[in-house]
């Protein structure tokens, strides 16, 4: 399994990327980590609220899309968040310390750009999320950016 760096999997940078580290991954499936830091975005008193879960997820997506690009010789695509089917959690707060284990399954990928994952997030202390996500990546994101501020 080739070890691939975060930055050259998610188009995100700086305090915006919230992954720690890719674990494993195969054709249709990514598993990465994040672990809680003082330093993690969106912490606060009582650690990071467990809605970031969703975005942790949705970053997991950009690795598994960064990894099919990287692959294929090409760099990661901008893509977008649609939605979230029943995002459940088992707690409010991802507590300091934490290391959290997040996988993606791909269950459809349709020729338009979208996509629909299962996600599974899991950590100590029986910590546990689970939602589906819709994802919508189009071939040319300046294009549709632009095609939609018309």
């Amino acid at each position: 399994m080739t070890v691939f760096d975060i930055a050259d999997l998610v188009p995100h940078s700086g305090t915006m990327s919230l992954l720690d580290r890719v674990v494993a991954y195969g054709d249709d499936w990514l598993e990465a980590e994040v672990i809680i830091k003082p330093e993690s975005f969106f912490i606060d008193e009582e650690g990071v609220p467990a809605s970031v879960g969703l975005e942790y997820l949705a970053q997991a997506i950009a690795a598994y899309s960064g990894v099919q690009e990287q692959v294929k010789g090409g760099k990661p695509k901008l893509g977008f968040l649609l939605g979230t089917r029943k995002y459940q959690c088992s707690t409010d707060y991802f507590k300091l310390g934490q290391i959290l284990r997040l996988k993606v399954v791909c269950e459809m990928q349709a020729e338009n750009g979208l996509h629909i994952f299962q996600c599974v997030l899991s950590g100590q202390d029986n910590v546990e999320a689970t939602a589906r996500l819709n994802v919508f990546q189009p071939d040319d994101a300046d294009k549709f950016l632009k095609d939609m501020t018309i």
